[in-house]
């Protein structure tokens, strides 16, 4: 027969690693998350320089430039468009 005190043993390890897995899992999707949010990011960021590059304005693809138009989304790219535009010219 189990003892009171191990039932509660128990019980406290279960919750334990739930806990845990809560707090390992949401930074981990956090993270996940932005990476896609990334990689979409440096395949729009390929093909503006693709389609624009005729045009002699293009954004270089590089980490800084990805990961501010991939965890900015539409306003970074805005941004990364108005740098360029500002420090190298239209």
């Amino acid at each position: 027969m189990l003892q009171p005190k191990e039932i509660l043993a128990g019980v406290f390890g279960v919750l334990m690693l739930y806990l845990l897995g809560r707090m390992v899992g949401s930074p981990l999707r956090w993270i996940a998350r932005n990476a896609v949010n990334v990689a979409v990011a440096v395949i729009v960021l390929w093909a503006w320089d693709r389609l624009m590059g005729f045009t002699g304005f293009y954004i270089g693809v590089n980490p800084v430039t990805a990961a501010v138009v991939g965890l900015l989304g539409v306003p970074g790219f805005l941004l990364v468009l108005a740098a360029r535009a500002l420090t190298l010219g239209w």
